[in-house]
């Protein structure tokens, strides 16, 4: 892990677009992210780049119907399990690869030529094992061996992807996304807290540069602030409050040279219009505020933050996404200036 990041309020993004070509999804990025660009993930180009069938290849007796995604337990499935574990132990990638079919933007890359950093992502292994399901209908997770399994294939897929933005970029760092970490502590994600460290940290594990994680509601920060990771993404549109009322974890996760990537641009378009670059300032600067009274310095603060749209941008119009980078460029291009003056 990296002992001190500092990002300076660059903007990136999650990662999906509303597009289905991935180079005009790349003109947009290389246009308005130029300081952090991000492979896109393109959910409408095909079903097989929905952010949990995007990771599948190679999981054992994996099953894609539509959206939906399941595992089917043939004659083979017990000796194909074998081999995963054997090969996350031995970290082993050839049979893990993430294709072009299933991940056009990634491939994208291979034509541009000398990217500084580049970040990329990957589904995290609570929101995959309850998106998975098995013959009954139940999230892969709730079986022991099962989710074991799926911490592994998740780490040899994010080694992958780590080995191949470094054949393109002079660094990388990569989010595991984790939507469901919003229903911790629910019935709906029935898992102790000592379970979701432990599969999440087996998954990063499997990245050796940076790391972070991204959650897009509110969840008990105490966990992932407390994981083995350099950066944590949030909705700080709509969660800033939540995360803040962990003041202490949190003040201890920046002192400690880490970064918070501010998803501070909203995703909905009805939102969205109700804001400018003034009034996102402001909101911004809101957020960082009780920091300071923490006794963190603004400058450090806005050294170690990135700027991000509040979560993906699949659902968006073409405008309105061209909206919300203009409006991350603008936003980091002001904070720097304001707090960074060269």
């Amino acid at each position: 892990m990296a002992n001190q990041l500092t990002f300076n309020c660059a903007a990136t993004m999650i990662g999906s677009v509303p597009y289905t070509d991935p180079g005009k999804a790349w003109k947009k990025i290389d246009k308005y992210l130029k300081d952090l660009p991000v492979w896109p993930q393109l959910p409408m180009r095909s079903n097989l780049e929905n952010m949990y069938i995007q990771y599948s290849q190679g999981f054992p007796g994996i099953v894609i119907d539509g959206q939906k995604i399941s595992i089917e337990r043939g004659a083979s499935f017990d000796q194909a399990l074998e081999r995963l574990y054997s090969d996350s132990s031995e970290e082993k990638l050839d049979n893990y690869a993430i294709s072009k079919e299933y991940a056009a933007g990634l491939h994208h890359l291979s034509s541009i030529h000398s990217l500084p950093v580049i970040k990329g992502q990957i589904t995290g292994p609570i929101s995959w094992g309850l998106c998975v399901t098995d013959d009954s209908g139940r999230g892969i997770i709730y079986d022991e061996t099962l989710a074991d399994a799926v911490a592994g294939f998740l780490k040899l897929k994010a080694r992958w992807q780590e080995e191949f933005l470094l054949s393109v970029a002079g660094r990388s760092i990569i989010f595991v996304d984790e939507p469901y970490l919003t229903s911790l502590g629910s019935a709906f994600v029935a898992l102790s807290n000592e379970q979701v460290s432990a599969l999440i940290t087996e998954t990063l594990s499997g990245i050796k540069g940076p790391k972070g994680v991204h959650c897009c509601g509110g969840t008990d920060w105490s966990l992932l602030l407390k994981l083995p990771i350099d950066i944590l993404s949030f909705d700080a549109y709509n969660y800033v409050d939540s995360l803040l009322c962990y003041e202490a974890d949190l003040t201890s996760f920046i002192n400690a040279g880490k970064v918070i990537a501010w998803g501070i641009v909203p995703n909905d378009e009805d939102t969205l219009k109700k804001e400018t670059l003034s009034s996102l300032m402001d909101r911004f600067g809101e957020a960082l505020a009780p920091l300071t009274r923490c006794g963190i310095s603004i400058k450090k603060l806005v050294a170690q933050s990135i700027v991000t749209p509040s979560c993906g941008l699949a659902s968006l119009s073409d405008d309105a996404v061209e909206q919300v980078l203009t409006l991350l460029a603008q936003l980091s291009e002001k904070t720097r200036s304001k707090y960074s003056p060269q």
